[in-house]
């Protein structure tokens, strides 16, 4: 499928779990009718993002109400489902995970929150994903249609080796849920999403959650970017679905015009996958 219609979903998030999935599964059915085949979901969309939180909403995969819930609305809709993310609990260890579901429900893919947000701005912001995350250590696609998708988290967005060897092994599209905050989220959030795009020639989604008023407060603007670097869609900070035709004709396009990839200097530097 060279031409889809895709959906973002900034969900408002409070304490309630259950009130958080109902939610979801509103919007995402609200998306389907609005001619979405791809939806995704924000980070930690079934839970407030915080430390003294994740133990407390962590489930296992593919168990629990998220799993159930993701499933069911896929299957329900008929689309592909980028479920977000929420905390997983596995052999006594916890991880920021995304799951993807296809359209019969089942799951196809879980990315494990690769680098951890550990980050202390004087003054401003002070936060340590490690005091009870755990990272992993795999790189995960999924295939939507034909089209090779590449998943990372929030912090993850960070680190442009990652969306390099997502480049390399063909992807076209990255997914990035995450919940920058309101320190880095205005000057960081739109240029690094636009420079991954920019430099492997691909498209780039971010999904945040919505704004609250208090704990941990999420920056917002969900954002489309086009493999040229172009800002396609983006949310402001309130509740809303993001919507976006793609075509991947565009990737092709830019890659033939200004050939990058063919031209990097690999005898000189090179990006490598070390497993």
């Amino acid at each position: 499928m060279k031409i889809f219609r895709s959906a973002l979903l900034q969900l408002q998030v409070c304490e309630d779990r259950l009130k958080n999935l109902e939610r979801a599964a509103n919007l995402i059915q609200q998306a389907k009718n609005l001619g979405a085949n791809l939806v995704a979901l924000p980070e930690c969309f079934n839970s407030p993002y915080g430390t003294k939180f994740f133990e407390e909403y962590a489930e296992s995969i593919p168990n629990g109400p998220t799993c159930d819930m993701l499933s069911k609305a896929a299957k329900e809709n008929n689309i592909f489902l980028v479920g977000g993310t929420f905390p997983e609990k596995d052999n006594n260890k916890f991880y920021n995970t995304c799951t993807v579901w296809n359209p019969d429900g089942q799951l196809i893919a879980k990315y494990r929150k690769m680098h951890l947000f550990d980050i202390d701005i004087p003054g401003k912001i002070t936060f340590k994903e490690s005091e009870t995350l755990h990272p992993g250590n795999e790189l995960v696609t999924f295939d939507f249609q034909g089209i090779k998708v590449g998943l990372g988290i929030c912090y993850d967005l960070r680190f442009e080796e990652l969306a390099k060897l997502y480049r390399i092994m063909g992807c076209k599209l990255l997914i990035y849920p995450g919940a920058f905050n309101m320190t880095t989220g205005p000057i960081h959030w739109e240029l690094l999403q636009r420079s991954r795009a920019l430099d492997n020639q691909l498209y780039v989604f971010g999904i945040s959650p919505a704004r609250n008023e208090s704990g941990y407060i999420a920056w917002g603007h969900s954002q489309v970017t086009d493999p040229w670097g172009k800002v396609l869609a983006q949310a402001d900070a309130k509740e809303e679905i993001v919507q976006a035709d793609i075509d991947l004709n565009e990737c092709d396009d830019v890659r033939q015009q200004i050939p990058i990839f063919g031209q990097r200097r690999t005898d000189i530097y090179d990006t490598v996958r070390k497993y």
